[in-house]
């Protein structure tokens, strides 16, 4: 790894609503290396894309807010940084890959001209230059006959092609960091593949590191060097990924494994997916304890009358379950 890119510490953005503080982010920690794939997985509701959206500002403030910690990128605290710097900091350094294309891309101008006019916000170029340099993202991107594509309408392109649309403008400014906040949830399973593949290409041939936000451990498996667990706004487990699938900590991380199907063993048992009992806590108003615990099979008395630490069991490992060692 060249070095430290991200890293975050702390990190509480919370958010006012009719009813209280909405704790949707509730003490953060995540740092991610030069070149580097960190996954962040929970289920929906856990966090996951508050806490992305937030390294770059993209959260509504109000009703927002970033009550504590620190977004270190590349040693510069971005929580105190003002809106211009944050306008230099993303495409530039940053990209952003949104969830869905169609609502991230503006139906009335074509996709050429929204690469191009990301491309010449950071740098000093003619507007013909920005279109070749557009028509060049889209064939990095394996969209068929460029030159010409520049100048379609989003609507003009399938789900598929949206998306690598997303991928190319995110690209354009030869960043060095790409956060994919679910990119392939609503594709289907072959152009979710083509995806996950161009981002991995994307990754080995321009040297960037990719945060992914998913809440499919299949796409975990298939892309991550490292993994992040995120269950009601915090961080219950971080493991390689290879080491997460073969050995999981937290009883929430084995809950979501164990309700991926599994094709080696669907001919010989015959029995149904597992699915975690319970609900999700409130954010209104968090438990005292651990956030797991009603839903957890091993939960015990001190489960629930203090919050787990988020502790190093060993070296890249760490676990918030006090009782990780009995229950792995």
């Amino acid at each position: 790894m060249a070095g430290r890119l991200l890293n975050i510490q702390g990190l509480k953005v919370h958010f006012k609503t009719d009813d209280g503080w909405v704790h949707a982010v509730d003490g953060v920690d995540l740092s991610l290396d030069a070149g580097e794939t960190l996954s962040v997985v929970g289920e929906s509701g856990s966090g996951k894309t508050v806490t992305a959206k937030t390294i770059l500002k993209l959260i509504d403030m109000p009703p927002g807010r970033i009550m504590d910690g620190s977004i270190l990128w590349q040693g510069e605290d971005l929580v105190p940084a003002r809106p211009e710097r944050m306008r230099d900091i993303r495409s530039k350094e940053i990209g952003f890959i949104f969830q869905e294309p169609m609502t991230s891309l503006n139906p009335v101008y074509t996709v050429g001209e929204q690469i191009a006019e990301t491309v010449r916000q950071h740098q000093r170029i003619s507007r013909k230059a920005a279109m070749e340099r557009a028509a060049e993202m889209l064939s990095l991107v394996h969209i068929p006959n460029a030159s010409r594509r520049v100048h379609d309408y989003p609507h003009q392109f399938s789900g598929g092609m949206r998306q690598r649309v997303m991928i190319a403008m995110a690209l354009s400014c030869d960043p060095k960091l790409i956060i994919a906040d679910e990119p392939t949830t609503a594709l289907d399973v072959t152009i979710q593949a083509q995806i996950l593949d161009l981002l991995n290409e994307m990754k080995e041939r321009l040297g960037m590191a990719v945060l992914l936000i998913t809440h499919a451990m299949g796409v975990v498996a298939e892309t991550a060097q490292r993994v992040i667990v995120m269950y009601a706004g915090q961080v219950v487990e971080e493991a390689p990924v290879e080491a997460l699938f073969d050995r999981p900590l937290h009883p929430y991380t084995q809950g979501l494994i164990r309700s991926i199907p599994r094709l080696d063993l669907a001919a010989t048992e015959h029995r149904r997916l597992e699915a975690i009992p319970g609900t999700v806590p409130s954010l209104l108003s968090p438990p005292q304890g651990c956030r797991f615990a009603a839903r957890c099979g091993y939960a015990i008395e001190a489960c629930r009358a203090a919050p787990p630490p988020l502790r190093e069991i060993a070296p890249g490992r760490k676990v918030a379950c006090i009782r990780a060692e009995e229950i792995a």
